[in-house]
């Protein structure tokens, strides 16, 4: 038994993984030019293909099963891992039933946030996310030669960064970003609220893919609003509130990533026109804007927007820096890794090291030294009050 696991785990690994990508891909990069000329039908074609291939069900699995960070959440069948065979199991599994795909449960997970209240996250089996990874596969291609330039969020290739640099280019002292405003656009619950018909109807996809999609989203409903949301926690719900969403950019100059969103005013611009027709772009996909948290900011106000806050100062000069909040849960996270006397010091300079490289990649196009100059001197002063 120990000889047959070995040969398993040897097979798994050796297989042809670069070939698989450059396979996919090969697909891929024929329907999105497909969908950009218009050729829906061979773009559906090319769907079935990708389902029916070895390689994209391979792939899925590993991604959902060793890549994802949350590849470790068990769903509510409780399998947390998958060993090689019940890898290629699932392979199998997939091939037989991929077209008739049917969704169980998902498991709840209630997550804090930080005003206090929870969401719930729904985690779907690894089987459940191998399928959702496979059928985006398939449909992410599609639908990038359709989204809008200035949507970021959940897309391959772009990045908060690019959001970053469209800020900058929109308000640095050449554009006049001193006499602008933006909208700190918040959309009320918006996994929970997207529409189950406007999703259905503007997937570009196979029947068979598009009743898999449809039993996707009715094993994550809500009893209260049974024809509305998408599972946080699924594999795909990215791609389909961004397949809600696109089109919104359309209505103003904006910047959006996923369901967070910012609108750049031009003195000029009657702010609750833009509002308005938002509201009505949202209302017909069964959201709403939170009266709470969207709020019309002078760019000289600043605002925070991924993390980052942006300012125009009296000068003119834009700047940015990373946001109140942000740096608050980074110490937060620094000072429990340093304080944690179950750690030596070699344990806690391992544990420190990707996290503070991370968090500065992150800004790295950021104004630190006086944040990190401020925080150096508050440590300094701290050190000093308590020699003797």
């Amino acid at each position: 038994m120990i000889g047959h696991s070995s040969n398993t785990s040897e097979s798994w690994k050796n297989l042809p993984w670069k070939k698989f990508r450059r396979d996919l891909f090969r697909l891929q990069k024929r329907m999105f030019k497909a969908v950009q000329v218009g050729d829906r039908r061979k773009a559906r074609s090319l769907q079935k293909l990708i389902l029916k291939s070895k390689a994209a069900r391979l792939l899925a699995i590993r991604q959902v099963s060793q890549l994802n960070a949350g590849r470790k959440t068990a769903g509510i069948d409780g399998k947390a891992s998958l060993n090689f065979e019940e890898r290629l199991a699932l392979e199998k599994l997939l091939k037989s039933n991929t077209l008739n795909w049917h969704h169980t449960k998902l498991r709840e997970i209630p997550i804090p946030k930080k005003d206090g209240k929870t969401r719930i996250l729904k985690v779907p089996t690894i089987a459940d996310r191998a399928w959702q990874c496979l059928a985006k596969y398939a449909l992410e291609p599609a639908h990038e030669a359709t989204f809008h330039e200035r949507s970021y969020g959940f897309r391959t290739g772009r990045s908060a960064h690019d959001a970053q640099k469209i800020l900058f280019l929109n308000l640095r002292s050449d554009c006049n970003g001193i006499d602008k405003r933006v909208i700190e656009l918040d959309i009320e619950k918006c996994f929970d609220r997207i529409n189950h018909a406007v999703i259905m109807d503007n997937l570009i996809a196979p029947k068979s893919l598009k009743l898999g999609i449809f039993r996707c989203l009715k094993a994550g409903v809500n009893p209260e609003f049974p024809e509305q949301g998408t599972p946080q926690g699924g594999v795909v719900s990215p791609l389909l509130a961004n397949i809600a969403l696109n089109g919104i950019e359309d209505i103003h100059p904006s910047i959006r990533y996923a369901d967070d969103m910012v609108i750049i005013l031009k003195p000029k611009d009657n702010a609750q026109k833009v509002l308005e027709k938002i509201r009505q772009f949202l209302a017909d996909r069964g959201m709403n804007i939170s009266q709470r948290k969207t709020k019309i900011t002078a760019s000289t106000d600043g605002f925070d927007f991924l993390g980052w806050h942006f300012k125009v100062q009296g000068n003119g000069k834009f700047r940015c820096v990373p946001s109140v909040d942000n740096f608050k849960i980074f110490r937060q996270k620094v000072k429990h890794i340093i304080n944690n006397s179950n750690y030596g010091s070699k344990v806690k300079a391992e544990k420190l090291a990707p996290l503070v490289r991370g968090w500065r990649v992150r800004f790295v196009h950021s104004k630190l030294v006086e944040i990190l100059r401020d925080e150096w001197q508050g440590i300094k002063n701290r050190v000093i009050g308590k020699e003797p």
